[in-house]
């Protein structure tokens, strides 16, 4: 995952708009701000499956799974984590789901607004 970063965003945005281009799709500026917002709260899930208990036993990070995610500010690459004995079980984009919700985004791009 590149680093995130906001000037380049915002930069992008303002030139889309002053060109009259969409901000959504595939090339629009919001895509890259909402894949960093989704591989965060991936990673705060790990964060919390973690626990000192879990870790205790042994459990610990183990990568990550790359998969295309279709939203409706098009498509993003999520980098879901991995623990060693694969009992971390995602809750906000669950294994195998491939296409967020359209609330889901909605919600997200409105904290931002």
């Amino acid at each position: 995952m590149e680093d995130f970063n906001f000037e380049e965003i915002k930069n992008k945005a303002l030139e889309q708009l002053r060109s009259g281009k969409s901000l959504l799709g595939k090339d629009g500026a919001f895509a890259p701000l909402l894949e960093s917002i989704l591989n965060a709260a991936l990673e705060g899930e790990m964060d919390a499956h973690l626990d000192p208990d879990e870790r205790e036993s042994g459990n610990r990070r183990n990568g990550k799974m790359h998969k295309q995610v279709q939203t409706p500010l098009g498509e993003v690459t999520v980098s879901t984590p991995r623990d060693r004995n694969s009992t971390f079980d995602p809750q906000f984009i669950k294994k195998r789901e491939t296409i967020l919700a359209d609330n889901v985004a909605d919600r997200i791009i409105g904290l931002y607004a």
